[in-house]
């Protein structure tokens, strides 16, 4: 958006006036104002801004921090998503090395234990199917000493296979898994990180600081301008060109620039033109009304034009 709208909306109504002082058009004036490229810098939370460590109108390099908004919050999600990341790593870790010696020979013991509840269970079993023959023992107790050396049984199953388990190694689709949920929390961190740094506005551009539109201690609006620059390059001037002569122009074209206060002419050259007329009466656009149509257009000053201040009036010489 061109700066100083109102200024150019006045220009744009007085230029027809303007015009009929030009000889008939003879020679036609584009009125406008000096600019440069704005850069406006926006804020990429609602925070509180905490640092303005760069002054307003100060030239600035690229990477200059110009705000810092606080970053606490997001300091500790970054911390939360590191933490996940180291926890997903080791448990990957863990199942790339398999189990250790130790758990091995754990494993080995709990089998050798069940091994010795089976034979007790055994033993207790064959030793009163003999008793019952003879009415020492009940049927019941019987029952209930089969169902003891079944549950020993389905120990010491379930034992060789968890040590079967531990010597085997992890299963291929638990590692994948492990892998997908590493891959998971370094994406993560990597979106909470820059979150983290999206919250240091720094100048995306070399050139001017024109201006910070909060203050210091401020919470500024998420998709808010925190700072605007004047981004460095050649100096250009956007002007309204006047329908009568717009068709006789195109981007690439040379004119002659006037600036107030500057005693020489200087030779630019035209690098956009709009399609779209800026100002447009509410009647019928008739011979006489179309030259009221103005064309916004942006003109590019040499190098030894660099010097002159942003927002001098300048006018396009139009033949």
């Amino acid at each position: 958006m061109p700066p100083f709208p109102a200024l150019f909306a006045a220009l744009a109504l007085a230029l027809p006036l303007l015009l009929q002082d030009c000889g008939g058009g003879k020679e036609g004036i584009a009125l406008g104002l000096t600019s440069r490229e704005r850069v406006a810098l926006t804020a990429t939370a609602s925070e509180i801004i905490t640092a303005l460590p760069v002054a307003e109108g100060t030239p600035v390099a690229e990477g200059t921090v110009l705000v810092q908004l606080d970053d606490r919050v997001q300091a500790a999600a970054a911390d939360l998503a590191r933490a996940n990341l180291a926890q997903a790593e080791a448990a990957k870790a863990k199942l790339e090395a398999g189990a250790r010696d130790e758990e091995i020979a754990a494993a080995e013991a709990d089998v050798a234990g069940a091994e010795a509840q089976l034979r007790i269970a055994q033993v207790t079993w064959e030793r009163n199917r003999t008793l019952v023959k003879s009415d020492a023992v009940s049927r019941a107790r019987l029952d209930e000493d089969a169902a003891d050396r079944d549950a020993a049984q389905a120990s010491l199953d379930h034992a060789k296979q968890a040590l079967l388990e531990l010597r085997n190694g992890a299963r291929t689709e638990d590692l994948a898994a492990s892998e997908a949920e590493v891959a998971a929390a370094k994406a993560s961190l990597r979106a909470e990180t820059q979150k983290l740094d999206d919250l240091t506005i720094r100048a995306s551009r070399g050139g001017t600081l024109d201006s910070l539109p909060w203050n210091l201690g401020e919470r500024a609006t998420e998709g808010s301008p925190v700072a605007v620059l004047l981004a460095a390059g050649p100096l250009l001037v956007r002007a309204y060109v006047p329908e009568p002569y717009r068709a006789g122009l195109k981007a690439g074209d040379a004119v002659t620039v006037r600036i107030d206060g500057v005693e020489d002419s200087f030779e630019g050259r035209i690098r956009w033109i709009s399609a779209d007329p800026a100002f447009t009466p509410y009647y019928a656009l008739n011979q006489s009304e179309r030259s009221r149509l103005m064309y916004l257009a942006e003109v590019t000053l040499p190098a030894e034009a660099d010097a002159i201040a942003v927002g001098v009036p300048a006018q396009l010489v139009l033949k």
